[in-house]
């Protein structure tokens, strides 16, 4: 099989397109041929050995992908070869075959099509977590989400109006404003992009108060970090919840004093421990989104699709901060 390998730790220019043994179906596993993988964040990170996880080289990057089961691993029930599915793998995704995890493994309906499945898990199923576990959202609530062009942005923007509240979507650009707008925000705040001098900051801070309204955000969803932080911060309601998503513009210092003053909370969100800890409350999530996508009120946005041998170009674009929705590298036919 042909994978996508990082042999030294570095950017997109670092990886390599080379054959590899196929992998078996060893027990409580699936044997998956891999249709497509969504290209996420971390991606990013991994290969350059800034990942909470670093895993031994020579590794593929990937974690999320979508595909068909060719076989069947020892103590396995409820899949056939040609079953159609999506799966979130840590790694090892952008290659022709994977053996995955089978309780990691979620049926892909009939009608979607298998760049679609790739996109959904890692984003909603983080979201999903952030706004009922860790954020307990409520219906009329008011929620700040930066970053609300990106895979997980959208599908916060998407999730916060499934659950009643009022959508201020902080986006870098117009054109990544439209799309926020399209997935349902209710306002749209566009800020500068660069390092935020005091001044800056304090500008954007008021532009966020002015979106929200007096009583401020009752939830922010944070996709961004860096020097967004602090006015976001300085944007919170009474008793809010800060939700910390990650940090492609940096990790942020936070004043503390402003949580004494808001008597607000900062929340971490790390959906893969979630999902290890408690397989059984992920699942529930994962059935609600399905539900949602049926319904209509949730869909994957795939805004660019690349070749295989193109990957890397699709890695560079998500390190470049650029893309809106979706990348997806369509790894077989």
């Amino acid at each position: 099989m042909r994978t996508l390998l990082s042999m030294t730790p570095g950017g997109p220019e670092t990886l390599q397109l080379l054959e590899a043994p196929d992998p078996e179906a060893g027990p409580g596993r699936l044997l998956v041929a891999v249709k497509a993988c969504s290209i996420n964040y971390p991606d990013v990170l991994i290969i350059e050995d800034k990942y909470q996880f670093k895993p031994p080289r020579p590794f593929a990057p990937g974690c999320e992908i979508a595909g068909v089961v060719e076989a069947i691993g020892e103590g396995v029930a409820g899949w056939a070869p040609g079953d159609r599915l999506i799966s979130t793998t840590g790694h090892g995704g952008l290659a022709e075959k994977i053996a995955i995890d089978a309780d990691k493994a979620f049926r892909l309906p009939g009608n979607r099509s298998f760049e679609e499945g790739s996109a959904l898990l890692l984003t909603y199923g983080t979201t999903i977590h952030a706004l009922l576990d860790r954020g307990q959202i409520k219906a009329g609530e008011t929620m700040l989400v930066l970053g609300a062009a990106g895979g997980v942005g959208l599908a916060a923007v998407e999730l916060g109006k499934a659950f009643g509240a009022r959508v201020v979507a902080a986006v870098s650009s117009e054109e990544k404003a439209a799309a926020a707008r399209e997935a349902g925000a209710d306002e749209t705040v566009i800020y500068p992009r660069g390092a935020l001098d005091k001044q800056a900051s304090k500008a954007l801070a008021d532009a966020f108060k002015a979106a929200l309204g007096p009583a401020g955000a009752q939830l922010c969803y944070d996709a961004v970090g860096g020097d967004y932080a602090e006015p976001a911060l300085r944007s919170m309601g009474w008793e809010g919840r800060y939700l910390v998503i990650g940090f492609p513009a940096g990790i942020p210092r936070i004043p503390l004093n402003l949580t004494l003053l808001k008597s607000c909370d900062i929340r971490g969100v790390f959906w893969g421990a979630f999902a290890m800890r408690d397989p059984a409350a992920n699942a529930a999530h994962i059935a609600t989104l399905f539900a949602l996508w049926d319904e209509g009120r949730i869909a994957p946005r795939v805004t660019r699709t690349f070749a295989f041998e193109s990957a890397p170009e699709a890695i560079a674009t998500m390190a470049s901060r650029q893309a809106i929705g979706k990348l997806v590298v369509r790894v077989s036919e």
